[in-house]
């Protein structure tokens, strides 16, 4: 999950807690360059949870992930699966427990193990399961999202646990699972099953991304997402092309027509009843949006207000598939149907069932020439808000500031984690932050996906120092 960010520049006081951060820099730096073979190790596992991928390079990812964390000192290491709906197993999850001291709090700490598909191999400049370093950055599939999230948490607890010793009585969970890039089908049904296994007083998913290089951010804001198709319907079977073309228009024609009505001439979502703010104050220029979304010279940007404003507390609408045959086995006829693919962004404040519907009224009442159009909708999420007033988001605020040494960022970001809706629903009262290894050119889920090394290390310090301040001060 990535996107570029919007927030504001805020300066978290401390220190808190009482502990040796220069120890914990020092543990950091000394075990970093095996942390980094280690992330190279995961990286060249080509663990996929789509239906369609063999499942044993998944499993092999999950086994090596639990060896991981019994070699950080961990004894009670399980990988847990629950069936989806159509009886087959969902995800292999790793699942770590260390039980608190007597009035600790306990930290689960999430992160995914499997990855996207490559995509095209030739847009690749090096090949996606082996991690190689170049000018700072890591490069391979997973380098980033989100298996350096993994060994972000590893490394963190591995740090405190040597300088810290005995001292350590915080709770802590490691929750790393196997089926985030499929859409998580069993997420809530795991959650469900496991609900005592996995309780927490503070959850940080390490999944988002920093404002960029050399500035961190805690993610206080995503947006929701609801998904679906839109099939549009014109004849029985297809037709010659010249013996009727000209009466009736072919579906692919109309199915475009109707997308057109989706934005407006500005390029602003058109679909009536959903939610849309303005008034975001960020730093963030065209330029900079422009650069990390690589636009080409020329395209104009799409909507109105402020550039965070449009990928943080607006809405935003994408057709991500399309069901035609290809140019190059296409004959002359007239194709009776035509299908694509939305994919909805939610501003905050927006109720995602509400959304779908929404979209459904406006397919329906714009289409073209009569065409049938059968609407189906597919997955939904909510939005999420953090409460940065909470002890734990503002600990996390310090530490990210002194690991990098500059003001830490709160920031929006434009896409989703729809999964934490049910994390908050299950537990109410739990404080849930949302970090990141990212940055705008981490490109996750393109090709050519990677890490800066330099905002990684830093990304551990500051999660060790979140540990070792929870651990001294609580969250009173």
């Amino acid at each position: 999950m990535t996107s570029s960010p919007a927030g504001n520049p805020q300066t978290a006081t401390g220190p808190i807690g009482n502990f040796d951060a220069e120890a914990l820099r020092q543990a950091v730096a000394e075990s970093f360059d095996a942390t980094i073979s280690q992330l190279k190790e995961l990286v060249a596992i080509p663990g996929i949870a789509w239906p369609s991928f063999d499942p044993a390079p998944l499993n092999a990812s999950a086994d090596a992930v639990a060896a991981l964390v019994r070699a950080a000192g961990f004894d009670d290491v399980r990988i847990l699966r629950c069936a989806k709906e159509d009886g087959t197993p969902g995800g292999p999850a790793v699942v770590a427990r260390r039980p608190a001291a007597e009035g600790k709090p306990t930290i689960l700490l999430y992160a995914h193990h499997d990855v996207q598909p490559t995509g095209d191999l030739a847009l690749w400049d090096t090949e996606p399961f082996t991690a190689v370093e170049r000018e700072g950055r890591l490069y391979g599939r997973g380098a980033a999202d989100d298996k350096a999230g993994i060994l972000a948490h590893i490394a963190a607890y591995s740090a405190v646990t040597r300088v810290l010793g005995d001292d350590l009585g915080l709770g802590v969970t490691f929750f790393f699972e196997g089926e985030e890039e499929a859409g998580s089908p069993t997420f809530r049904s795991f959650l469900e099953t496991h609900r005592e296994l996995l309780r927490a007083d503070v959850i940080v998913v390490a999944d988002s991304s920093n404002w960029k290089v050399g500035i961190p951010a805690l993610t206080t804001s995503l947006r929701g997402l609801v998904d679906g198709t839109i099939e549009v319907r014109v004849l029985d079977h297809a037709v010659h092309s010249g013996m009727f073309g000209g009466p009736v228009l072919d579906a692919p024609t109309l199915l475009a027509r109707l997308i057109a009505t989706l934005h407006d001439a500005d390029g602003s979502v058109a679909v009536a009843g959903l939610v849309s703010r303005d008034g975001v104050t960020v730093d963030l220029t065209e330029a900079e949006f422009r650069a990390d979304a690589s636009v080409l010279d020329g395209v104009r940007l799409a909507g109105t207000g402020s550039i965070a404003s449009r990928l943080w507390t607006k809405p935003a609408l994408s057709i991500i598939g399309f069901d035609a045959p290809a140019v190059d086995i296409a004959s002359n006829t007239l194709l009776p149907r035509a299908r694509a693919k939305f994919s909805l962004r939610l501003a905050p404040g927006q109720d995602p069932a509400e959304a779908m519907d929404a979209v459904r009224k406006h397919v329906e009442a714009n289409a073209p020439f009569g065409a049938h159009v059968v609407f189906t909708p597919g997955e939904s999420g909510n939005a999420f808000l953090t409460d940065t007033s909470s002890k734990a988001a503002s600990v996390a605020m310090w530490a990210l500031g002194e690991a990098w040494g500059v003001p830490a960022v709160e920031m929006g970001i434009g896409g989703s984690i729809p999964f934490i809706a049910d994390l908050t629903e299950l537990y109410p009262d739990v404080q849930i932050l949302v970090t990141g290894v990212e940055d705008p050119d981490s490109r996750a889920h393109s090709a050519n996906e990677s890490l800066h090394l330099g905002d990684f290390r830093n990304a551990v310090i500051a999660e060790a120092f979140l540990l070792a301040s929870l651990n001294a001060e609580g969250l009173a």
